[in-house]
């Protein structure tokens, strides 16, 4: 009798997985035209970028390069040995700090090999006065987890400096059921901590790591604060349904559990993204992509008038979807209207406002690209 429920739930599943990916909404009227050129192209499978207090912009390669864009002039500036891109992993997120131009610092998150053994870490560097290489590297916090079984999968980091000054990680669930749930595991979180790696004061207290901001998170990929009150949202991968964008709360509980039902250590996918019937306190999602997912990964905030309709939007990379998604917020943090654009460039990792006020976004491929998206 159990097993009918079970075989129709693993049928609907899997006929979401082969579902095509539904036309993304079109922008409304009073949306800019955008206009999309290539800053730079030729590079291996760019994953996220940052830009310097002089306009240079520095950005991650999955293979482990860490990269700067100085004048025009193509820069390596470090590629770490122990950097492992089997599966999901390799070079990840990368986050300039905020007093960069007294400390020179920068952070990466990577799947590393360190010893012989694997784990996901945040690692700090020191960018020397000419911009030519990183030094005096600090791994300010390591174990973010790993899967036992497929190396790199759901390993997620994405680095953000908040309006608080901290550090905000992004941390994948390592597809291992227990450790969304786990409060001594790192994996499906969302951790804060100081530039020294050291837990920031506001997060979660026992039984949970100190670390630990929020926790039943899948695989955030996505990390941004709302200009003018920096209220923190994260974006995550849903499995074949509901990728999500949720508004961050301290101790919040994201709902996400794929523990099997019979209690074995597998890797239950077929539980709903944020379960209200098993955790009737979870955080419901900001957004949810419906089924199917169109793969939400690296988001950033558009603000300025050339914007227009989308002048502080939340605007989502999304890589199966093809697009980038531009969500309209109101004041309460509802997404109150949402639009597509930069649908024919194919699959994107992220998108970060730049200085200028345009929008600069990588292609997952390889080779990928740097795309510059200019509003009129």
């Amino acid at each position: 009798m159990l097993l009918v429920p079970v075989i129709a739930a693993a049928i609907a599943a899997a006929a979401a997985c082969v579902a095509p990916v539904p036309p993304p909404p079109p922008p409304p009227p009073d949306a800019p035209t955008l206009e999309v050129s290539v800053v730079r192209d030729g590079l291996a499978r760019p994953w996220d970028l940052g830009f310097l207090p002089d306009g240079s912009l520095v950005f991650t390669e999955r293979s482990g390069a860490v990269r700067a864009l100085v004048g025009g002039e193509l820069r390596l500036l470090g590629d770490p040995p122990d950097v492992n891109g089997l599966g999901e992993g390799g070079m990840l997120g990368l986050a300039v700090d905020p007093d960069f131009a007294t400390n020179r610092h920068l952070y990466t998150c990577f799947l590393s090999n360190l010893s012989g053994t694997h784990d996901v870490r945040v690692v700090r560097w020191t960018v020397d006065a000419a911009t030519t290489s990183i030094t005096g590297r600090a791994d300010i916090l390591t174990g973010l987890p790993v899967s036992a079984t497929s190396v790199g999968r759901h390993s997620g980091c994405r680095p953000r400096f908040g309006p608080d000054g901290y550090l905000w990680v992004t941390a994948g669930d390592a597809a291992t059921g227990t450790n969304p749930q786990d409060p001594q595991s790192l994996g499906g979180k969302i951790l804060r901590i100081d530039r020294d790696g050291d837990p920031a004061p506001g997060n979660m207290g026992p039984p949970f790591r100190p670390e630990i901001y929020s926790y039943g998170h899948r695989n955030p990929q996505g990390l941004a604060f709302r200009p003018g009150d920096g209220t923190p949202y994260e974006v995550e991968h849903g499995p074949d349904c509901n990728d999500e964008v949720n508004r961050l709360v301290a101790g919040g509980n994201y709902g996400w559990n794929p523990v099997p039902t019979d209690g074995s250590a597998g890797y239950n996918e077929l539980v709903p993204m944020t379960d209200l019937t098993e955790f009737p306190g979870a955080v419901v999602a900001t957004w949810s992509s419906g089924c199917p997912t169109i793969a939400t990964s690296g988001a950033g905030f558009v603000t300025g008038p050339q914007w227009k309709a989308w002048d502080g939007a939340l605007a989502v990379a999304a890589l199966k979807g093809t697009q980038l998604r531009f969500l309209v917020l109101d004041a309460s943090g509802a997404v109150v209207s949402e639009g597509a654009g930069v649908t024919d460039r194919g699959r994107l990792r992220v998108a970060m406002q730049g200085p200028d006020g345009d929008l600069y976004v990588l292609t997952d491929a390889d080779p990928g690209a740097i795309l510059r998206v200019h509003p009129v």
